[in-house]
């Protein structure tokens, strides 16, 4: 019998996603090819005499450095800085444990998964139409597959639905979410319809929390002229280069 210790077999983590890959997959293909236009015109003979080459070198170089550290940011916000913006969303929300939570475009369950743990005889429910452009590896079995490393499959269901003709009654949910969703539906007047649907399903006396980077003094307005109280937009968040904001609000 051999006398070497048996390596522990390492947890199997949650699968978060990468937010907006396509943005940044051009972020690194552009910055690879701007630095290395910079670097590689600096070590030809011939043009490091020319003053206007040497100055398109050095804007390369800029350009290239530029876009390599917005995707390191944009990265980094997929992998650290949502989970920190997400835990801040969900401790503005007075919770009981027995809440039916909505998650409104919850792509790999970050926010869905994060409120089932709040949670002891509630539910909660993730609804997506599941474009991979909008987060890579998009689909209903990643939430699912999330939800049972995290222990709460008992506590989560998925399904398909479009954010502006949600598959739910009046009145249905204690809490609806949504997390860097609803900036996607790029008509206004399609995304005044997800609001108001927000808006519709959400039970007297319940939650509404938004976590977005673009139209979120949209989503306020739009929260208040559906009778929504205590409607706030936070200070700005840098976690994906650009602002993120969260709005809250709750029916009375």
């Amino acid at each position: 019998m051999s006398g070497r210790p048996q390596s522990k077999k390492r947890a199997k983590r949650p699968n978060w996603g990468i937010d907006a890959p396509v943005v940044l997959r051009r972020m690194v293909v552009g910055g690879a090819i701007s630095l290395v236009t910079g670097l590689g015109l600096l070590e030809l003979e011939a043009f490091r005499e020319t003053g206007w080459l040497q100055e398109f070198a050095g804007l390369a170089r800029g350009a290239g450095i530029g876009f390599l550290g917005a995707a390191a940011v944009m990265l980094w916000g997929s992998k650290v800085g949502k989970l920190r913006m997400r835990d801040r969303l969900l401790d503005s929300i007075p919770w009981h444990g027995n809440e039916h939570v909505l998650d409104v475009g919850c792509g790999h369950g970050l926010l869905l998964i994060a409120a089932a743990k709040r949670l002891t005889t509630g539910k909660a429910i993730g609804s997506d139409i599941w474009q991979d452009y909008d987060q890579a590896n998009n689909s209903p079995e990643v939430p699912r597959e999330n939800a049972r490393i995290e222990g709460v499959a008992d506590r989560v269901q998925v399904r398909d639905g479009d954010a502006r003709e949600l598959p739910f009654e009046d009145g249905s949910f204690d809490v609806v979410l949504s997390s860097l969703a609803l900036h996607n539906i790029y008509d206004r007047g399609e995304r005044e319809k997800a609001m108001r649907e927000i808006a519709r399903v959400l039970a007297p006396g319940g939650w509404v929390a938004i976590m977005d980077i673009y139209r979120t003094r949209e989503y306020r307005r739009i929260l208040r002229e559906c009778g929504l109280v205590d409607v706030k937009r936070s200070r700005p968040n840098l976690m994906f280069v650009v602002p993120t904001f969260m709005v809250t609000g709750r029916r009375s």
